[in-house]
């Protein structure tokens, strides 16, 4: 029997390991209140790579959480954003692989295989009407030819990458996604319509996709843009999943993925919207908002852990450049409005909280404070033990803040009403 996700899914990244407990809390709270929602623990390569720590640790710290809190139901364990050449060691401690294409998007596929790809499928050319979109979608020969240059190559490499894990890890045992939001501009529904026309024929279980939506999901901040034709956008890649899984026999289950979709706080409203009026699943990918309550909970405890969260900006703050740079393209921080380590050094537990929790209302609450020290989390991982063991000095106030936090901020107003 293969391996099916549940119908809400909930991606939790946990870079150090310690707060699994705390994270599954969060989704035992939404459990009490009727909304069945599956943790999916995802660590990418960059990220082991970065802290230092080992690829089964994120498979043992999952574990570790659902048989010490009696979570009776599934969850999951993310090879985030793997390809062919870092995916092996992943294949004996996941059950979920997020497919990453993003070097072969753009790369133009040979112009025979274009014409045989639009050949076969000829039902998508001319005005096509798809329930739950208003207007017909108008497709001709040369626009699906310059979706397939854009997208035909990353599907064959995704089928590629799917073969892999299935011939070492076997078909069905394991939840399949391909990411396809690592590009410069947001799929149109035409153009999504193509690509899982293509994902269909490489025979790809998929049974959640990552587009890109228009706007900018800038880590640890809310969306920047357009909220209404967020709303729009979210609403017709429903309607065109529902419409290929129907047509080209996707499975399904088949639910859009919001990467970096913790602390979009303006879009949840939307999401919840368009969930409700569909029916539809929802798998969402928080990146980094746990590490940032750990920091919140250590400044909270005061003492030591507001001095180890201080220090951790200051050494953030001189390294700034080399932090932010691999970050570059979801980041904007303001460097007049980032304080001196020097001012931050003065300031009290609660400034510190404010500075950093994800209050947008709160005078005290700065973005870019916030946005450096999220890309600062090699700064921790180089503290090695002496930072581990404040997050167990700690455990109370950050377990505490990192519950809520999913629960309250993310949870609650993605599920509940």
């Amino acid at each position: 029997m293969a391996l099916i996700i549940e119908k809400f899914s909930f991606g939790v990244g946990d870079r150090f390991a310690h707060q699994g407990k705390a994270q599954l809390a969060a989704i035992m709270k939404a459990a009490e209140q009727g909304v069945e929602i599956v943790p999916v623990w995802n660590k990418s390569n960059r990220e082991h790579q970065t802290i230092g720590s080992e690829i089964a640790s994120c498979r043992t710290a999952a574990d570790a959480a659902v048989k010490d809190l009696g979570w009776k139901h599934s969850h999951y364990v993310d090879a985030d954003h793997i390809n062919l050449k870092i995916v092996d060691p992943f294949l004996s401690n996941s059950d979920f692989y997020t497919i990453d294409v993003a070097d072969a998007i753009g790369t133009p596929a040979d112009a025979a295989e274009v014409d045989a790809f639009i050949d076969s499928i000829p039902e998508l050319i001319g005005s096509l009407t798809i329930p739950g979109i208003d207007g017909p979608l108008e497709m001709t020969r040369e626009s699906i030819a310059a979706t397939a240059n854009q997208y035909l190559k990353a599907v064959k490499l995704a089928g590629e990458i799917y073969r892999y894990i299935a011939s070492k890890n076997g078909e069905g045992t394991f939840v399949t996604e391909v990411s396809m939001d690592e590009t410069d501009s947001p799929q149109t529904p035409p153009e999504l319509l193509v690509i899982l026309a293509a994902l269909a024929q490489e025979k790809i279980p998929i049974q959640t996709i990552a587009p890109k939506f228009t706007g900018r999901f800038n880590k640890g901040v809310d969306y920047v843009g357009d909220v209404a034709q967020f709303e729009k956008e979210f609403e017709d890649d429903l309607a065109v999943i529902a419409f290929a899984v129907e047509k080209y026999g996707l499975p399904e289950n088949l639910k859009l993925s919001v990467h970096s979709g913790s602390d979009k706080f303006s879009i949840y409203g939307p999401i919840r919207r368009a969930l409700a009026k569909t029916g539809a699943g929802l798998h969402i990918k928080t990146a980094g908002t746990t590490w940032l309550e750990e920091l919140i909970g250590l400044a909270e405890a005061d003492g030591p852990g507001l001095e180890l969260a201080k220090e951790v900006y200051a050494k953030a703050f001189e390294n700034s450049a080399a932090l932010c740079e691999p970050y570059a393209t979801v980041i904007d921080i303001d460097a007049d409005q980032l304080p001196s380590p020097e001012e931050v050094n003065g300031w009290t537990a609660s400034q510190y909280v404010n500075a950093l929790r994800h209050d947008p209302n709160h005078p005290e609450f700065n973005s870019s404070f916030r946005q450096l020290l999220h890309v600062g989390y090699k700064i921790a991982a180089k503290m090695g033990d002496r930072y581990l063991n404040m997050l167990v000095q700690c455990e109370e106030s950050i377990s505490r803040n990192v519950t809520e936090n999913l629960f309250e901020r993310h949870l609650k107003p993605l599920f509940l009403d």
